[in-house]
């Protein structure tokens, strides 16, 4: 069995303390496996970008453990978790999060350069073509679309081959169109270059270019959809929605 890109086990994350308590995570296990595109899902404050988080290593767990590609992120001090998310890790935000002052090639190869590390250069050209942005290696972010702006954080995310890369609402910016094109590029990014990703969505139609879909609920993993289509992924969501305002109700019910 190969080993999977990125695994939490009996995954807790508690943040506060007392009354202020809160269960983020609450003994969560879950593969995600290499090679595949694997959206998170759920409803708002179901945990899912705290696990991304964990997952990936920018955050760590009150309990349970993470892994990278068999390597595991607990007990590493901050020095080794660096380096690890520094070069077996990729990351797209939200934000594009481009250096300004840079042009598309360099942005593309930034973290590389931080690290020193000699670049690939075969690599970074099929990853140019793969994004679609080999006549803008010259301009600035300013003198890019959102969309495209985008599309540059993709290749950077994927510039050092990362083991897995990690997509945090990374269509949340976008308009539709715009949206569609990276969701296509994330995608093409797995079937024709082997990579893996993971990525945080509340958007069903986003969370149908995945291979999988999991979806959490009050910190619990509470189902796994494969081959996702965008109507069923929403009827799932608005199930979890339905059963978490019925428990609201049901606990304030009982505080009365």
């Amino acid at each position: 069995m190969s080993v999977p890109a990125a695994r939490v086990v009996d995954a807790v994350k508690v943040y506060g303390a007392g009354d202020a308590e809160v269960r983020a995570l609450d003994g969560v296990s879950v593969d995600f496996p290499a090679g595949r595109f694997t959206a998170i899902m759920g409803p708002s404050g179901s945990g899912k970008s705290t696990l991304m988080h964990c997952a990936a290593g920018l955050d760590t767990l009150t309990s349970g453990s993470a892994a990278i590609a068999g390597t595991e992120l607990t007990g590493l001090d901050d020095r080794r978790l660096t380096l690890l998310r520094r070069e077996r890790v990729g990351f797209v935000f939200q934000a594009f999060n481009l250096l300004p002052t840079l042009t598309v090639a360099e942005n593309i190869t930034l973290p590389r350069d931080l690290a020193g590390a000699a670049g690939d250069a075969e690599w970074t050209d099929a990853l140019i073509d793969v994004v679609g942005l080999r006549d803008r290696l010259h301009h600035r972010p300013s003198e890019l679309s959102g969309g495209q702006q985008q599309r540059v954080a993709v290749a950077r995310a994927f510039a050092g081959r990362p083991e897995v890369v990690f997509a945090d609402e990374p269509t949340g910016n976008l308009d539709s169109r715009s949206g569609a094109e990276v969701l296509e590029l994330l995608g093409r990014a797995v079937r024709t270059m082997g990579r893996t990703v993971v990525m945080v969505t509340h958007d069903p139609v986003a969370a149908a270019h995945a291979d999988d879909v999991i979806f959490l609920a009050d910190g619990r993993l509470v189902d796994r959809m494969a081959g996702p289509t965008a109507d069923g992924v929403l009827d799932r969501i608005k199930e979890l929605d339905r059963k978490a305002a019925s428990t609201r109700s049901a606990q304030e019910g009982v505080a009365t």
